[in-house]
């Protein structure tokens, strides 16, 4: 049984910032192929063998390449690179596992899926550095298969909160709108390379947008300075839609028309030539970046979700935390953190802290008997978190 802590909440502050990196930034494009090859290498060991083998590939190195935006065009001089690395099972007996192609493969497939602007096989160059785990850590994910119980093989923590915040719905609510869009008919010019920085103090926010535009579809200066304004109009409407009728809203703040010094890119993302990226940097498992809130320094994309407990916990624990709040009435809002230890089953956590906001002065520990069964319904649902995210069902970042 695992050691459970309650303690309250206060879950008023007067001021809050939420952050969220759109799909084309180049940490979230690390994190999506990170967690692209994690499911894909999942696919194939499920089709092969019937179960998960060891792997872990959560580790991804994004390096800008070099580019000549213009409107009505530009080109990419130099091709980003991308380095996918990590360690899997790649042979089984004599039978090779084709670990490098079903790296790059699934890579370009997430590229031309998310990135419209961007040529996935002229613009990228994408290199897999995947090699066989150590064996202390094959030992013991196997040790585990044999028992039915996953063994954790890492000592970790996860940490989720609920509800989110009216801020936090409205930034996820921005960035998901824009990329969720189509595309090709509904303003081309706006890339995939979205930041969002929400900033509210007391009653007043501030949201500070950046958006790398696409050159091809703006035939002169005025026209970027047009979708910058219909993006600002695009994000006041969703502000009001949640409650926020009076903010300040920025596009593009580092803009300077005078100088021709404008956020103009080919391909929609800064990774042509701006920014460079890494696995782990960016959104957490709820898909925010919330330093009001506790968080988690794990990337959980590319980690293995049937025993890494940098992966489940993140999500369990997030998940807790929603259930604590719609199925416990005297709770309004929940924050829980779950522990491990390697080795351990991860059934088993080491430790579980609820931090519980209650209604009418509720104390917590008189809800410790309903905490513990939503702990423990959670805890015991851990396989289906497999089939969750094979499918894609569930995100991470």
């Amino acid at each position: 049984m695992f050691d459970l802590v309650l303690s309250q909440l206060d879950n008023r502050d007067d001021v809050e910032v939420v952050e969220r990196k759109g799909a084309g930034h180049p940490d979230t494009i690390c994190d999506a192929l990170a967690e692209t090859l994690s499911r894909n290498l999942c696919r194939e060991y499920l089709r092969r063998f019937g179960h998960v083998l060891h792997y872990n590939v959560d580790k991804a190195l994004l390096c800008g390449g070099r580019a000549m935006p213009t409107f009505n065009g530009g080109k990419v001089t130099d091709p980003i690179r991308i380095l996918l690395a990590g360690r899997a099972v790649t042979n089984v007996g004599n039978e090779a596992i084709p670990v490098e192609d079903i790296a790059i493969e699934g890579s370009r497939a997430w590229l031309k899926a998310n990135l419209h602007a961007l040529d996935a096989d002229r613009h990228v160059r994408i290199e897999a550095l995947v090699h066989q785990g150590s064996q202390d850590l094959q030992s013991l994910f196997s040790r585990g298969s044999a028992r039915q119980i996953p063994l954790a093989n890492d000592t970790s923590f996860g940490v989720g909160h609920a509800p989110l915040s009216a801020l936090e719905r409205l930034v996820l609510a921005i960035e998901q709108g824009i990329h969720g869009r189509d595309r090709a008919r509904d303003h081309p010019a706006w890339g995939e390379d979205i930041k969002i920085m929400a900033v509210r103090s007391g009653e007043g926010v501030k949201l500070t947008i950046a958006c790398a535009m696409i050159g091809r579809f703006l035939n002169d200066m005025d026209s970027y300075l047009q979708q910058k304004a219909a993006l600002a109009e695009y994000v006041r409407e969703r502000a009001s839609e949640h409650g926020f009728r009076d903010c300040e809203v920025a596009v593009n703040a580092a803009h300077d028309a005078a100088s021709d010094s404008i956020y103009l890119t080919v391909t929609g993302t800064s990774a042509e030539a701006g920014d460079d990226g890494q696995v782990g940097r960016g959104n957490r498992v709820n898909g925010l970046i919330t330093p009001w809130r506790p968080m988690s320094l794990e990337a959980a994309a590319g980690k293995n979700p049937v025993s890494h407990v940098g992966k489940i916990y993140n999500i369990l624990a997030k998940r807790v935390a929603e259930t604590l709040v719609s199925a416990i009435p005297e709770v309004s809002a929940a924050q829980c953190l779950i522990v491990s230890r390697i080795g351990a089953p991860v059934s088993m956590p080491d430790l579980v802290h609820l931090r519980l906001a209650t209604k009418d002065g509720v104390p917590p520990e008189e809800l410790r008997e309903r905490g513990a069964e939503i702990v423990s319904d959670h805890l015991g649902r851990i396989p289906e978190l497999v089939g969750e995210l094979v499918a894609g069902a569930t995100h991470v970042y």
